[in-house]
C-alpha cells in the first residue's frame, strides 16, 4: 500500500510540473507589439518585430505608435491590449523606469509575459528578486559604455579640452539616464574639458533647438555638445547652424536616423552612433519563440552593439544598414 502511494504522490508531482510547463513549452504565442512613440527607431524595432514573427509564424498585433512620449499616453494603450484577452506576450519599452512598474506587472499578473526593449524598468537588472523582476528580458544597447565612447570621441574632435553641453530627453527614462551618465564617467578622465549644463527637452525637438541656443548664448565658448536621442540632437545642430556655427561646435548624436545622416553628411553634425533597433526586435521575438514553443530560458538581458558613423565612412556600403529607415 506504501508503494501504491508513492507512486500517486510521484504521478502528482509530474503533472504538476508538466502542466506548470504547458503554457512555455509547444504553444505558438501571439506577440503584441506596444512602442513608446513614434520615431525612426522604433519603427525599425516593429521592422524586426514583423519580420521575425512572418519567418516564426507567429501572429502578431501592432497598438498604435503614440505621438508623444510618457505614462500618460502609454499607459492606456498597454491597458487596451491586454483587455483583448488574446495576446500572450507584450513587447515594449517603458517610457518611465519607476512609473511603468506597477502597470507592467499588473498585465503580468493577467498572464501575459513582458519584454522590454530600448528602456527598462527599475536597475533593469530582472535577475534578482524586485518588484520589477517579472519581465522575460530586457534587450537593449549598452547606453552607459556608449555615452563614454562618445565622450572619448567627442574629446578628441575638440583636441581634449574647452567646454562642453549635454542635450538629452526625460530624466526618469532608463537608456538617456544612463547615456549621459556614461558620458559623464568618460568626459572624467580629461581635466581639461568642463560640462557646462545638461538640459532636458523632453523629446520635443523645437524645445532642445531653444536649450541649445540659450548655452550657446551664455557660454560663447562652448566647443562640443553631446545630444543623446535624435530629438535633442536634430534640435541642438538646428541651434548650431542657426548660430553659425557649424564646423565650430563640434556635434556628437545619437541615433542613426535619415536627417541625422544627411546633417553628418553636410557637416552639421561630426558622429553619429547608430543603435540596432531591428536586431533588438528581432530578438524580442526569438525570447519569445524560444519560451513558449522551445521551452528554453531566456537570459534577462541581451546587448546588441553600436555603430559609429563618421564623414569618412558615411557612404561606405557595409554601413548602409545601420540607418534607421522606415520604409
Amino acid at each position: 500500500m506504501r508503494k501504491v502511494l508513492v507512486a500517486l504522490v510521484l504521478v502528482v508531482l509530474v503533472v504538476g510540473v508538466l502542466a506548470s510547463g504547458v503554457f512555455a513549452e509547444g504553444k505558438k504565442p501571439k506577440i503584441a507589439w506596444c512602442p513608446a512613440i513614434s520615431d525612426p527607431f522604433y519603427y525599425m524595432i516593429g521592422k524586426g518585430i514583423a519580420d521575425k514573427c512572418k519567418e516564426l509564424g507567429l501572429e502578431l498585433f501592432v497598438a498604435e505608435y503614440p505621438k508623444a512620449w510618457g505614462p500618460e499616453v502609454q499607459v492606456p494603450i498597454l491597458e487596451a491590449v491586454a483587455a483583448r484577452g488574446d495576446i500572450d506576450v507584450i513587447i515594449t519599452g517603458p517610457t518611465s523606469k519607476d512609473a511603468l512598474i506597477a502597470p507592467l506587472k499588473r498585465i503580468h499578473d493577467m498572464g501575459i509575459e513582458i519584454i522590454t526593449v530600448d528602456t527598462y524598468i527599475g536597475d533593469g537588472d530582472y535577475s534578482k528578486p524586485s518588484e520589477y523582476s517579472f519581465p522575460l528580458t530586457f534587450i537593449g544597447t549598452d547606453n552607459f559604455q556608449g555615452g563614454v565612447e562618445i565622450a572619448h570621441r567627442l574629446a578628441e574632435m575638440i583636441g581634449k579640452k574647452g567646454k562642453v553641453f549635454v542635450e538629452t530627453t526625460n530624466p526618469d527614462v532608463s537608456s538617456v539616464v544612463e547615456r549621459v551618465e556614461g558620458f559623464k564617467k568618460g568626459m572624467s578622465e580629461y581635466p581639461d574639458i568642463e560640462i557646462v549644463g545638461v538640459e532636458y527637452c523632453l523629446d520635443i525637438q523645437e524645445k532642445a533647438q531653444q536649450q541649445v541656443a540659450a548655452a550657446l548664448a551664455a557660454h560663447p565658448d562652448i566647443v562640443g555638445i553631446f545630444g543623446t536621442n535624435l530629438y535633442s540632437a536634430q534640435g541642438a545642430y538646428q541651434a548650431v547652424v542657426n548660430a553659425g556655427l557649424a564646423g565650430v561646435v563640434k556635434i556628437a548624436s545619437w541615433d542613426a536616423t535619415e536627417d541625422l545622416i544627411k546633417a553628418l553628411r553636410e557637416g552639421k553634425v561630426d558622429l553619429v552612433l547608430a543603435q540596432k533597433p531591428y536586431e533588438i526586435g528581432t530578438l524580442a521575438v526569438e525570447a519569445a519563440y524560444q519560451y513558449f514553443v522551445e521551452g528554453k530560458e531566456i537570459p534577462k538581458r541581451m546587448v546588441p552593439g553600436f555603430f559609429f558613423f563618421t564623414r569618412d565612412n558615411v557612404d561606405d556600403p557595409e554601413a548602409q544598414q545601420y540607418i534607421y529607415r522606415a520604409d
